[in-house]
C-alpha cells in the first residue's frame, strides 16, 4: 500500500510536508504506521507534484528509488514553495514493474492524480472497464499498472466533461464492482479543489480555516486530524471539507 498526501492553502515550503514534521511523508517511506493488506515499506518510487502560481499547470518531480535515497529532492523542497501539492511513496504490487512513470502523481493539464490501494484479480478483473477506452489511451498508459488504469479511467471522463466528483465516484463504483475487494483510495486535484476517496485504506484531513491537508497517515500527532471513515468521497477546498457515502459498486 501507498501513502499520499494533498494540500491547499497559502504557499507553504515544500519541506514543511515532505520532511518537518515527525511523521512526514518522508517517514512515511520507511516507518509506515499503517500498511494494511500486504507491505512494510514504500521504497519502490515517489513522486510530487505542485502548482508554481495560482494559473498554471502543475510541475512534478518523480523518481523510481526510494525517497529517502533521493539526494536533490531535499535541495528542491528547501527552495519551492507552493500552495497546492500532492505527493506519494509508492510501495509497488507484486508483479508491477518499478519505474519512474508508474509513480504517482499521475498528470494531464492541471490535474494530478494518485492511488493508494490495490486492483484485485489485476488485470483480468478489468479488462471489460479498460476495453470502453479509446485505444490509444491503452497504447500510452504512463505504466502497465492498477494505478495508471485508474487514471486512464477517471481521464477519460474528465475529458469528457464529467464533474471530477463524480468521475472519481463512477471510477470507484465501477472497479469495485468488477474488482470486489479492491482497495481504491484515490486523490485528484486541479490545484483549486482536491477530490479524494476513501475506500479500503485510511484517510485523516487537518483543517485550519485557511488551508486543508488530506493524507494516508497524520503528519504528526496534532488533535486537529480527524479520520475520514471508510466508504466516503471528501471534497475539499482551502475554505473546508465536504463528504458524502461512496456508491455501492
Amino acid at each position: 500500500m501507498c501513502r499520499h498526501l494533498a494540500y491547499l492553502g497559502p504557499p507553504v515550503g515544500l519541506r514543511t510536508l515532505l520532511y518537518d514534521p515527525p511523521h512526514a511523508l518522508l517517514r512515511q517511506s520507511w516507518a509506515p504506521r499503517d500498511m494494511r493488506g500486504g507491505g512494510t515499506i514504500n521504497a519502490d518510487g515517489f513522486g510530487v507534484g505542485w502548482y508554481p502560481a495560482a494559473d498554471a499547470d502543475p510541475v512534478r518531480y518523480r523518481r523510481a528509488q526510494p525517497m529517502w535515497g533521493d539526494t536533490t529532492l531535499p535541495e528542491l523542497a528547501a527552495v519551492t514553495v507552493a500552495g497546492a501539492v500532492l505527493a506519494a511513496v509508492r510501495s509497488a504490487t507484486v508483479g508491477m514493474p518499478v519505474q519512474e512513470s508508474a509513480a504517482a502523481p499521475f498528470a494531464e493539464g492541471r490535474w494530478l492524480f494518485s492511488h493508494n490501494g490495490v486492483v484485485r484479480g489485476w488485470p483480468d478483473a478489468v479488462v471489460p472497464l479498460a476495453a470502453d477506452l479509446p485505444v490509444r489511451d491503452l497504447l500510452t498508459l504512463d505504466a502497465p499498472t492498477d494505478a495508471a488504469l485508474l487514471w486512464a479511467l477517471v481521464r477519460h471522463r474528465l475529458r469528457a466533461g464529467e464533474d471530477p466528483v463524480e468521475a472519481l465516484a463512477a471510477t470507484v463504483s465501477a472497479v469495485a464492482a468488477a474488482a470486489p475487494g479492491s482497495r481504491l483510495n484515490l486523490l485528484l486535484t486541479d490545484g483549486r479543489q482536491v477530490v479524494a476517496t476513501v475506500a479500503g485504506h485510511a484517510l485523516s484531513v487537518r483543517t485550519t480555516g485557511e488551508s486543508v491537508t488530506l493524507a494516508s497517515e497524520p503528519l504528526d500527532d496534532d488533535p486537529g486530524w480527524h479520520a475520514v471513515p471508510d466508504g466516503q468521497l471528501v471534497v475539499a477546498t482551502a475554505a473546508g471539507v465536504r463528504t458524502r457515502a461512496l456508491p455501492a459498486g
